[in-house]
């Protein structure tokens, strides 16, 4: 992998908890049309806790001021903000249609937008639990027909009637592997990894405690080992476990990983070690070590890849103080 500064990218900023009040770079989003580099959102946005590109020119942002925003990059303007019943943990669009996108949020619901109509959300679907959907990722399948993954701290689910008012499935063999802090999903959508780390035993009053918004405590440099669980679909359109790996994850924060695909090569996986401050990329499906990133000097809070149709794809990462940027297959 090679570095390369050329390409452009979107960083977010955000006043964090313990620091002062200070900026730090928290997320980051490859490919940004036209050049821009900053954005300025109204102050009740409050914190950005995803975001991604539609093809038409307009960033979708999900944010803990209960604010769901199309940011247009043409105008450097909000051009559509949904209000919604609770804080959002994540937002995707539909890969199937130019017009739907989804939010993720802190109390379990997935809420599915039309973005033709700018009232109300299309539907809202209440999820297995109230903890946080703090990833969603929009799936086709061989049959044509459209599918949600998600993942919160019970595990990782499939929505398999995003227009209708079915609950979502927490996928096969998924129980009892720990926390769910992330979940990459390839661009193929035939190989996803979910991550976890080990749950803690608390009194029932503390739940809350695991997915909290309250400053978080300070962390050891070691985290803790957590399991990388690759799953493969099968049958065209359900996902089962193949392998497990093991690394060093963080204690608190539900981090971010990617799925870096190569033509005629097994896939990568790429997630912010704890331990060493910086990405480690694994080959799939052996979960064997594929090379080290330069650490940081502060955990990897985000990362995102972009794979081209032509040319090699992109990953970047990013955390409070320091962006990286490689090309890569």
């Amino acid at each position: 992998m090679g570095i390369d500064v050329s390409r452009q990218i979107l960083i977010v900023s955000g006043k964090a908890p313990g620091v002062g009040g200070e900026h730090v770079l928290c997320k980051i989003s490859m490919l940004v049309p036209n050049g821009i580099d900053e954005i300025h959102l109204p102050p009740d946005t409050k914190a950005i806790r995803d975001l991604c590109f539609l093809p038409n020119g307009l960033a979708l942002l999900a944010s803990l001021g209960k604010k769901l925003s199309l940011f247009s990059v043409a105008s450097n303007n909000v051009v559509l903000k949904y209000d919604l019943p609770g804080p959002a943990w994540s937002c995707s669009r539909d890969i199937n249609s130019p017009y739907h996108i989804y939010a993720g949020l802190q109390n379990g619901m997935l809420l599915v937008f039309d973005v033709r109509q700018t009232a109300q959300p299309m539907n809202s679907i209440e999820g297995l639990s109230r903890q946080p959907v703090h990833t969603v990722h929009s799936i086709g399948l061989d049959n044509g027909a459209k599918r949600v993954l998600t993942a919160s701290s019970l595990g990782p689910c499939t929505w398999e009637n995003v227009a209708g008012s079915g609950r979502p499935t927490l996928l096969p063999e998924m129980e009892n592997q720990g926390v769910c802090i992330s979940l990459a999903c390839g661009s193929s959508c035939n190989d996803i990894v979910a991550s976890f780390r080990p749950k803690v035993e608390l009194p029932s009053d503390s739940i809350a405690s695991q997915t909290s918004l309250s400053p978080s405590p300070t962390l050891s440099n070691s985290g803790k080992l957590g399991s990388h669980v690759l799953m493969k679909r099968v049958d065209g359109s359900s996902f089962r476990r193949h392998e497990i790996g093991y690394g060093n994850v963080s204690e608190l924060r539900m981090s971010k990983s990617a799925i870096i695909c190569r033509d005629g090569k097994n896939p990568l996986f790429a997630y912010g070690d704890e331990s060493t401050y910086g990405v480690c990329i694994w080959d799939l499906p052996s979960f064997q070590v594929h090379t080290r990133l330069k650490p940081h000097q502060h955990p990897i809070l985000d990362l995102k890849y972009q794979r081209n149709s032509t040319g090699p794809g992109f990953l970047g990462c990013i955390s409070e103080d320091r962006l990286q940027l490689f090309t890569c297959y």
